[in-house]
């Protein structure tokens, strides 16, 4: 082995890879993103990436698989430690969502065009759909608890993400002003809340 390459652990380096491409993906965009220079970056041969990525679409769809299984344990983390009121876990879960929007930016990005991109993998499908099944099982609870009106909960959960992946749009393109954003996702989540409730 040539002195520059660095030996790794079976499985490591398509943990080291898929790290350094998403760094790269955040700092410099996806178009920036090659194997042949990840490869260089953790000190492995070129050919070396193939063993875990056949081509930069797998490398792209594994970190889009790998961003939604993380976004989704950080939203049912947060769901978890929320008070136990309706109310209260989808508030957090808005929170936690946009959190993640706005940190990973690129990733998010990347998501969600491979998961509806034509011909787009299985994996990456299944795992988006992940954090959807989430969302529609916190309205569906709602419902039954009569906390929220009748209605269809997958249709419910996607207006809620569509609401807050935008509260996160304008935020990370700063046309919020000087409201913090905090302070928008609260309001926004309190406003949609009651137009879903036996009140209104």
């Amino acid at each position: 082995m040539p002195a520059h390459e660095q030996p790794y652990h079976h499985g490591s380096l398509r943990q080291e890879l898929l790290a350094s491409a998403e760094a790269t993906l955040e700092r410099d965009g996806v178009d920036k993103l090659s194997l042949r220079q990840l490869a260089r970056e953790a000190g492995v041969s070129h050919a070396a990436p193939g063993k875990h990525f056949r081509d930069r679409q797998a490398l792209l769809d594994a970190l889009a698989e790998s961003g939604f299984h993380r976004m989704t344990g950080e939203l049912e983390r947060a769901v978890a430690d929320a008070p136990p009121t309706a109310r209260a876990r989808f508030s957090s879960l808005a929170n936690a969502y946009v959190d993640f929007a706005l940190e990973h930016p690129g990733l998010l990005s990347l998501m969600y065009s491979n998961k509806h991109a034509p011909g787009a993998a299985e994996t990456v499908v299944n795992a988006g759909h992940a954090t959807m099944d989430l969302t529609v099982r916190l309205v569906s609870e709602a419902q039954a608890a009569g906390d929220i009106a009748a209605g269809d909960p997958e249709s419910i959960a996607l207006v809620a993400f569509a609401t807050f992946h935008g509260v996160a749009t304008l935020a990370a393109g700063g046309m919020l002003g000087d409201v913090p954003v905090g302070e928008v996702v609260n309001a926004a989540s309190t406003v949609f809340w009651a137009g879903l409730s036996r009140a209104v």
